[in-house]
């Protein structure tokens, strides 16, 4: 029965949870001109509580209520929380939240070197505020910088808005407040993803992320083959979204990930280097993007060669990008800015996140071969559209297949085994 459950809840969140995030082109954009808030203004131009700002209220949650087991402490040293109460309720939100506060926090210290984010409110549980506040819910915050000069919270709501926070309000001249959807109304959209500029090689050379489609080959690992493999999906694709990113580099490359996303990396027990380089003949294994350290030991591929030689992790930063690309191979790995890279995350299982997704390739198979039938009889009607695949397959944001097994499943998986969504 455990293995029924982990087989079904695996199947989902290989990749439902598949990455969460610029465009392509080679060159990364000129940074945009930041246009502050003015008082009283709030983004969206709609009231808080629409399902286009940051939804309904879904009640007050007491240290009492099962739900109050959902919120997360947040224990970013770069953000200051002001704690008034001596309860660490201030460090206390959702998990979307903390995700938006944690991208904020690297904006400000971006934008103002030297200065914090800083929260003054976030969970309250002594009803300081009106009686529908999504204070008490977890899902908001009052915030300012460390200095807390008022002539930059103008700046800082803009900030608020582009690190993703669903509404955000400059009605007090104390401080900005901010909030986001609830949980249900996003429970799948955190997830592992490579940033738009990622390089991966095809057979006509290196492309960006964001310039691939459905059916595009890029080297993979297939065993300790290094080969070409096709794109079957996008567990996840949206130019526009914003995350937070862990930077990883090695002596000759970089890779950029989610921090959910998974790393083939090949320490020993001792954290050493095992004894030669081949992928399949190594002690590799995956842990999550957050989890990797300088001195861990990753896959490269030297010069686009065939050939895998181990390099050593020498930093790891994190950062925010536009765009979320998770692009699916037969194999369920890629080789990315030169990087082996899984296609999979949240599950820290490659095995199982590659066994759930088994239906979907067999579908993949039976579609592609009957479009290649269809095409050879000379029957008009019949034809199939050559492109009829892929164009149907590029819509944006998480897949159909992804999306519909972490809504089934997720409850199945063992809390071990999933990314625990807090950062540091």
């Amino acid at each position: 029965m455990l293995v029924r459950s982990l087989l079904a809840g695996i199947i989902l969140l290989g990749g439902a949870l598949g990455c969460g995030p610029g465009r392509g082109g080679g060159r990364r954009r000129s940074p945009r001109k930041l246009t502050p808030l003015v008082f009283k203004q709030h983004i969206p131009n709609l009231p808080e509580f629409t399902m286009s700002a940051a939804g309904s209220p879904e009640g007050p949650l007491s240290r009492n209520d099962p739900k109050f087991k959902q919120l997360v402490p947040n224990y970013n040293a770069d953000i200051i929380f002001r704690d008034e109460e001596g309860s660490g309720s201030d460090r206390l939100m959702t998990k979307r939240c903390l995700e938006k506060l944690n991208m904020l926090s690297i904006s400000v210290m971006n934008q103002w070197p030297g200065l914090r984010l800083r929260v003054t409110e976030s969970y309250d549980e002594e009803f300081h505020h009106s009686t529908t506040s999504l204070h008490y819910e977890g899902r908001a915050v009052d915030i300012t910088t460390s200095d807390r000069d008022r002539s930059k919270y103008g700046l800082l709501a803009r900030l608020a808005i582009e690190a993703g926070f669903d509404y955000v309000s400059y009605a007090s001249r104390s401080h900005i407040h901010a909030s986001v959807k609830s949980e249900s109304a996003y429970a799948s959209r955190s997830g592992g993803c490579f940033s738009a500029d990622s390089i991966v090689q095809t057979p006509q050379g290196s492309r960006n992320m964001s310039e691939l489609s459905i059916g595009d080959e890029v080297l993979v690992v297939n065993g300790d083959i290094v080969q070409f493999s096709p794109i079957i999906m996008f567990l996840d694709r949206d130019p526009s979204e914003i995350r937070l990113y862990v930077k990883i580099k090695t002596q000759s490359s970089e890779i950029t990930m989610t921090p959910s996303h998974l790393l083939f990396i090949a320490n020993d027990s001792r954290g050493n280097a095992p004894a030669g380089s081949k992928f399949q003949q190594g002690f590799h294994h995956v842990i999550f993007a957050e989890e990797v350290q300088p001195g861990d030991f990753v896959y490269v591929s030297l010069n686009s060669s065939k050939e895998l030689v181990l390099e050593q992790v020498l930093e790891v930063t994190k950062t925010i990008e536009q765009g979320v690309y998770a692009p699916l191979t037969h194999v369920g790995n890629l080789l990315v800015n030169n990087v082996v890279a899984s296609c999979y995350a949240i599950l820290k299982q490659q095995s199982l996140a590659h066994l759930g997704f088994v239906p979907y390739r067999v579908m993949h198979n039976f579609y592609n071969a009957a479009t290649h039938l269809l095409q050879k009889i000379d029957v008009a009607p019949l034809r199939a559209p050559k492109s009829s695949y892929r164009t149907r397959q590029q819509s944006i944001g998480i897949h159909w297949y992804a999306d519909l097994l972490y809504k089934m499943f997720s409850s199945l998986l063992p809390e071990e085994l999933l990314y625990p969504i807090a950062f540091d």
